[in-house]
């Protein structure tokens, strides 16, 4: 488990605060709870460590991937064989 270490080798717990509205916080329980988490604590570091360990698509990503995705729909796309024209690579 990922955590701040301090000189001493041990786990250095800090408590933070933050605000986030009834509706959201019930969705965070009803998910700890049906996911066999211990606390809503457990479930909310658990989150936050996966976030951090394992980050997943930036906006700037996700915008890319959604002006792609747009390009396909409207037919503003390249055959590979284009691509290998202009950029001059081979298909081998």
């Amino acid at each position: 488990m990922a955590g701040a270490i301090t000189d001493d080798g041990t786990d250095d717990i800090t408590t933070v605060n933050f605000k986030i509205t009834e509706s959201f916080l019930e969705a965070i329980d009803d998910t700890w709870q049906g996911r066999g988490f211990n606390s809503r604590s457990e479930f909310i570091r658990y989150a936050l460590r996966d976030a951090v360990e394992h980050p997943t698509f930036d906006r700037d990503e996700l915008v890319a991937l959604l002006e792609a995705e747009e390009d396909i729909r409207e037919g503003r796309t390249t055959s590979a064989e284009e691509a290998r024209d202009r950029f001059g690579t081979s298909d081998e």
